[in-house]
């Protein structure tokens, strides 16, 4: 376990793979955020940069499968580059492995000519992906009443109409999908698919971007009568949250992950500032509640990560982690807020401009908490699983 943060051992043939990844983001991704940042020409240019490095050093596409390019690591394994990665909220792209929900999902449940037109593309980084499920004006936490809708044609194919928000990254992406209902009305329970529908598709729009607490990547796109091949279908009519919910489970393990990395970046940083800055009558290690900021931070650190990568185990192991999930989503969210609200205190001024990562840490620590389920969803649907058991092992 790692002297200070408590990170569980890294198994053998991670290990090396994890310090180079933490090299790689540290060294190379890292100044290039703002940049990055920014998004536009030069951003999309400088990503492709640090692609081709990651590429020629053998740090690409580690999580993907094998058999399409990637180089296969196991989940249990690739958890401890995840974090290491995920310091940067560009590290997954720049390493090759944020399209791994996608890829899994078309490998999975594609049809065979829709996995070989777009998976080995995916995971060569040629083109990109993203997903759509919320709307504009329906609860994200209740797909039952999705109303954007999916008819079939005569000649097989489908026409999708609708609109959906917070779509992230898809003014940059070559295929979104969508989820629609195709039989039934809301709130049926049953009735919903996924569609895989290419963005240059006529009467396809992106609307509008939508920045969250200042920043850009959010998007609302506008469907409208969008058609799309029969062979687009993801998994089988009617059985789309079945997909959606493998996907969820492996992506919200993994944005606990990169939240963690996000807040072990935060607490260095505090670290950093309360050991160097000086003031008149000593460092500020020397105050106590900057020594309670440390101590405060350190143990959600600590007590996060066992849940998260329990989490990592129990789908690891092909078992159910819905209460294992819950819980490390809430808990890993509300850590990397708290650490880096922290850190931003001991900087005083400097935590709040530019100069530091600490604004970004935060912005994306708070909307943690909201987006991919809020902390009220995963709080109810946690205490009710527990709730109904028969028998349920807290220590388990």
């Amino acid at each position: 376990m790692d002297e200070i943060t408590g990170t569980p051992h890294c198994p053998p043939d991670a290990t090396a793979l994890r310090d180079r990844v933490a090299e790689f983001v540290r060294g190379r991704v890292m100044p290039c955020e703002p940049v990055l940042d920014a998004g536009g020409a030069q951003a999309a240019a400088v990503l492709r940069r640090l692609q081709r490095e990651a590429k020629t050093e053998g740090l690409w596409a580690l999580p993907l499968p094998s058999e399409l390019g990637g180089q296969g690591l196991p989940l249990r394994s690739y958890a401890h580059v995840a974090e290491a990665e995920g310091a940067s909220d560009h590290g997954p792209a720049a390493l090759g492995s944020a399209p791994l929900l996608d890829v899994l999902m078309l490998w999975r449940h594609g049809s065979p000519a829709v996995c070989e037109r777009y998976a080995e593309r995916l995971v060569a980084g040629d083109i990109r992906a993203c997903y759509a499920m919320t709307e504009p004006e329906t609860p994200g936490t209740d797909p039952f009443l999705t109303t954007t809708r999916a008819v079939p044609a005569d000649d097989g194919t489908w026409r999708v109409s609708g609109r959906k928000w917070f779509t992230s990254g898809v003014a940059d992406a070559d295929l979104v999908t969508v989820l629609a209902r195709t039989d039934g009305t809301p709130p049926d329970r049953e009735g919903l698919s996924l569609l895989l529908i290419p963005t240059n598709s006529p009467r396809f729009r992106v609307v509008r971007e939508l920045p969250v607490l200042g920043a850009g990547g959010q998007w609302e796109i506008d469907l409208d009568g969008v058609v799309v091949g029969g062979d687009h279908l993801i998994g089988e009519r009617g059985k789309a949250l079945d997909v959606a919910a493998e996907r969820l489970q492996l992506g919200r393990t993994l944005r606990c992950l990169r939240w963690l990395g996000q807040a072990g970046r935060a607490f260095d940083l505090m670290r950093s500032r309360a050991t160097t800055r000086t003031r008149s009558r000593g460092p500020l290690a020397d105050l106590q509640l900057v020594q309670r900021h440390v101590f405060e931070s350190l143990l959600a650190l600590r007590t996060t990560r066992p849940l998260v990568y329990e989490a990592v185990a129990r789908l690891d192991a092909g078992l159910d982690a819905h209460v294992e999930v819950g819980l490390a989503k809430v808990a890993a969210a509300r850590t990397l807020q708290q650490v880096a609200d922290a850190a931003i205190q001991v900087h005083g001024a400097a935590g709040l401009g530019p100069d530091t990562a600490l604004p970004a840490l935060f912005r994306t620590g708070r909307a943690a908490r909201i987006l991919d389920g809020p902390d009220e969803l995963h709080i109810t649907s946690v205490a009710r699983r527990v709730l109904r058991a028969p028998r349920f092992r807290g220590d388990r």
